[in-house]
């Protein structure tokens, strides 16, 4: 990206400020001084385009569909972006950064537990090539993410490990670099096929919605949790070795499908902390999901879009029981290790409509309405399921076009034996560790969150959050707990 980058400054600026813009360029950024949302760029490219309809006259060849370009601070610094995009190359960079602190006491007993704040937050750099426009390979593009991570969490020191109350936590955490994906495309029939494999993290594409991140909570940012309650399921910013490929068969409808290869230890620090963890050794399974999808755009006057997905993928690969051992007995009274099954699964039905469009704001700009649940089997599930509701309005404010303010609640109901074996573990004596890091029975949690989406300028976007957790850690013996805090995105490039 350097090269590319210098190569261009040494072809349209001379002298010393050539100079000047090369030494900037080795940092990713050329630029000069001169309305954005919250955007998920987890792998944003990759969700726009399942979510948006095929164009109502496809050609029959292959074609690579436009990358996005995002509102950013520096639009186009000294004509680099746009001469990189006309032969092909898309770059993209941001900031988002994420602070919590608690406006209430900890539950008392706990010498461990404390009112405290975090912040914690993340540079991503995209590269998008479209090989035809570069060498002529027609239909063809590669997709490569970087991210780099820092800072930590405020739940913890409250009890609860379930969902971060700063969603970027985690993952990728406190690297200078990890590779998130790195995967080539193929786009046949006027986009109606498309073809992905290599480096890929599966619930960018499965279970997934760009208006997800309109929000700062983990247990919805990104995506809900129980769509990757399993191990082996990759989410942003964790990537393995995979196949997807979605079809069209008619302009509003889609249905994708894809083969994932499960890798012990995807969050780890041992092998995957920077994400360069090419080799086979840890795959040990296979995970197979497909989804069937209907986005329509509904209403006359106003092309109000919608997206409805149903979806579930079968998990081959060793997975625990929550509560029983190999000879059928509970593992928390026997002191045996946990049964294995070799198969389990995981389903999602989802909805996003928007209902009214504001006239003076723009394209973006009106009322969305989000629903879904999210079922996982429940006997190697830590969260049996999960459903939610969510609310963004955008551009209310006519003095406001590009403000929005969004309110959500979602609930998390805790797999039976999970509980079962909590119970089991406190009630003896001494009383045992119970597992995830209980100090109660867990049952269910729910998490509510709203706040308020300022557009700063072009490409800031800052958004004061508030939360309440209903239950942490889903344990009834924690009192429940709010916060405060921000979230901020600079789109830089």
């Amino acid at each position: 990206m350097t090269v590319i980058m210098s190569l261009y400054c040494q072809k349209h600026v001379s002298g010393t400020k050539a100079r000047v813009v090369i030494i900037i360029a080795g940092m990713f950024l050329c630029s000069q001084a001169t309305a954005q949302t919250f955007q998920d760029n987890s792998n944003s490219d990759a969700r726009l385009r399942v979510a948006t309809p095929l164009m109502a006259h496809p050609s029959n060849g292959p074609v690579v569909p436009p990358f996005s370009r995002p509102e950013a601070l520096f639009m186009d610094p000294f004509g680099m972006t746009s001469w990189l995009r006309t032969r092909g190359i898309a770059l993209t960079m941001d900031n988002t950064n994420e602070f919590t602190a608690a406006i209430s006491s900890p539950t008392p007993g706990h010498p461990d537990y404390k009112q405290g704040s975090s912040n914690a937050g993340q540079m991503n750099t995209a590269l998008h090539i479209n090989w035809e426009k570069v060498i002529g390979l027609k239909g063809f593009a590669t997709h490569t993410l970087f991210t780099s991570r820092y800072g930590t969490t405020a739940n913890r020191m409250m009890g609860d490990w379930l969902a971060h109350s700063s969603e970027i936590y985690g993952g990728g955490g406190n690297v200078v670099v990890h590779l998130v994906t790195a995967y080539g495309e193929e786009n046949l029939l006027g986009g109606r096929v498309s073809i992905a494999g290599g480096r890929l993290t599966e619930m960018s594409e499965f279970s997934a919605s760009s208006l997800f991140c309109n929000f700062q909570n983990n247990g919805f940012c990104g995506r809900p949790k129980a769509a990757i309650d399993n191990q082996y399921i990759t989410s942003y910013p964790a990537g393995e070795w995979g196949f997807r490929v979605r079809g069209r068969p008619s302009r509003y409808i889609y249905i994708q499908a894809g083969v994932y290869f499960a890798e012990r230890g995807i969050y780890a620090n041992s092998q995957h902390r920077p994400g360069f963890h090419f080799n086979s050794s840890n795959i040990v399974g296979q995970l197979a999901p497909i989804e069937l999808g209907w986005e329509p755009l509904l209403g006359s006057q106003h092309k109000l879009p919608g997206h409805y997905k149903i979806g579930g993928q079968v998990i081959s690969a060793p997975n625990p029981d929550n509560y029983y051992d190999a000879q059928g007995q509970p593992y928390a009274l026997s002191g045996r290790a946990a049964r294995t099954h070799q198969q389990t699964w995981s389903t999602w039905f989802e909805i996003d409509q928007k209902l009214l469009h504001h006239s003076y704001s723009n394209a973006e700009g009106g009322l969305t309405a989000m629903t879904g649940i999210i079922y996982n089997d429940p006997r190697t599930s830590f969260r049996n399921y999960e459903t939610y509701v969510a609310f963004v309005d955008r551009g209310f404010i006519r003095s406001r076009p590009y403000d929005s303010f969004g309110v959500v609640m979602t609930y998390v109901k805790i797999a039976p034996g999970v509980s079962d074996t909590d119970m089991l573990d406190l009630s003896m004596i001494p009383a045992k560790t119970a597992p995830n890091h209980a100090t109660g029975v867990q049952g269910h949690v729910t998490v509510f969150e709203t706040n308020y989406q300022i557009h700063v300028m072009r490409g800031v976007v800052f958004a004061p959050d508030f939360q309440i957790y209903f239950h942490p850690n889903a344990q009834k013996n924690l009192k429940n707990v709010e916060f405060i805090g921000f979230k901020s995105q600079i789109q830089i490039l």
